[in-house]
């Protein structure tokens, strides 16, 4: 009677062990499951993140609202370039420093700083005793050598018909040679003072001494004030000619080597950084200044803009050897994600409607001038291919978009 009852105990133990195990097998076979699809859901999205970019659709009539330039790959001359700094600067013939040739006191003065002014234009006046001694000491030195001419002259008849003096017809000459020296010097002190000799000779005694410009420019300072005594050769008035103003560029030793005459230059003032001037080197210094070790180097600026001031700084790039490349303009190039792209452009037709597609190819940058980039190539373009000369902006964006929507 007992056997039949632990046998039967025995099956009941085994068949629950069996089931569980069952049941357990079961779990980690779903767990399992649920692991891989996990892993292949995370393989898909890295798959996804390494694919190529999207196409950007766009509609005709988008197309031409956005104003889309669209043609094959140009080749365009580049120039390398090497960055520069440096001043507007003006060399000394272009810059004048007005003094007063006898000490004298201001009675006038006829400009204000910033006053244009051309060369002879009177600038103040000055007065002094010792300006009018100087014309009465003219008028009497110049008619003593009247005197002493025509002494001169009756001697030398005299000594010539051999009844004169030869010691006596000496004298004469020597008399009048420096007296003719003394008025000599005198006149050349009233043309400083830009009084007319002439007028002095006939009594015109001039009680106010005009000062006058020696060349065409801008009034840079005025340094005196009406009734300022000033001494002999003491400063009165600085000009200056901006018109010839120019860009005084410092090149480093390592970049000297490929700067010469002629080359184009194009820069910004600091303080209108959105203007962008060109200019033409016509000078490379042949010494380098010790603290930076750089060579001056001018350049005659081509556009003379009014804002354009000596001592302004500058900032820009010396165009060397030109090379002929591919090229688009920037508004063409797109970075992202640190890569640059460009976009070659295909017409499509889509069920009965013409659309455009943008595939973005990854490019190399290279030489820039004047809104142009050097564009080179990873892969060759298809013959006849077309690209986007324009709004790569726009694209771009347009293509995130895509991607956003195939993620949702």
């Amino acid at each position: 009677m007992k056997k039949p009852i632990l046998y039967l105990l025995t099956l009941l133990f085994t068949t629950i062990s069996l089931v569980g195990c069952g049941d357990q097998s079961a779990d980690s076979h779903d767990h399992g499951e649920g692991k891989n699809r996990e892993n292949q859901k995370g393989n898909n999205h890295e798959e996804r993140a390494h694919e190529k970019m999207d196409n950007v659709h766009l509609s005709t009539l988008k197309f031409n609202n956005l104003g889309i330039k669209v043609d094959t790959l140009p080749t365009r001359s580049l120039s390398g370039g090497i960055d520069v700094n440096g001043r507007l600067a003006l060399f000394p013939q272009h810059q004048a420093m007005v003094t007063a040739i006898l000490g004298a006191n201001v009675t006038a003065i006829k400009v204000i700083e910033g006053e244009k002014v051309k060369k002879g234009q009177i600038l103040a006046y000055l007065s002094h005793p010792n300006l009018t001694n100087l014309q009465t000491d003219y008028i009497r030195a110049y008619n003593q050598m009247q005197y002493l001419r025509q002494e001169f002259e009756r001697q030398k008849r005299l000594y010539d018909e051999g009844v004169g003096s030869g010691k006596t017809y000496q004298q004469s000459l020597a008399d009048y040679q420096a007296m003719k020296g003394e008025v000599t010097g005198l006149e050349s002190q009233l043309k400083q003072l830009s009084i007319d000799e002439r007028k002095v000779r006939d009594g015109d005694i001039y009680q106010h001494v005009p000062v006058v410009s020696p060349i065409d420019g801008n009034i840079e300072k005025v340094f005196v004030q009406i009734g300022q005594f000033v001494d002999a050769q003491a400063e009165i008035l600085g000009i200056i000619n901006i018109d010839h103003v120019h860009a005084d560029l410092m090149v480093f030793e390592k970049d000297i080597y490929q700067v010469t005459e002629g080359q184009k230059v194009s820069f910004k003032v600091e303080s209108v950084p959105s203007k962008t001037l060109s200019a033409k080197i016509f000078s490379v210094g042949k010494n380098f200044e010790q603290n930076p070790r750089a060579v001056h180097v001018h350049a005659e600026i081509e556009q003379k803009e009014n804002f354009l001031i000596p001592g302004m700084y500058i900032h820009g790039k010396i165009h060397t050897k030109s090379q002929l490349v591919n090229a688009l303009p920037e508004d063409a190039i797109i970075v992202d994600e640190g890569k640059s792209y460009i976009f070659m452009a295909e017409a499509h037709q889509e069920d009965g409607k013409m659309e455009w597609v943008f595939e973005p190819i990854e490019i190399r940058t290279g030489l820039s001038e004047e809104g142009w980039v050097e564009i080179r190539l990873l892969e060759p373009l298809p013959k006849d291919a077309q690209v986007a000369w324009n709004n790569a902006y726009y694209l771009i964006a347009e293509m995130k978009k895509g991607e956003t929507a195939h993620e949702h």
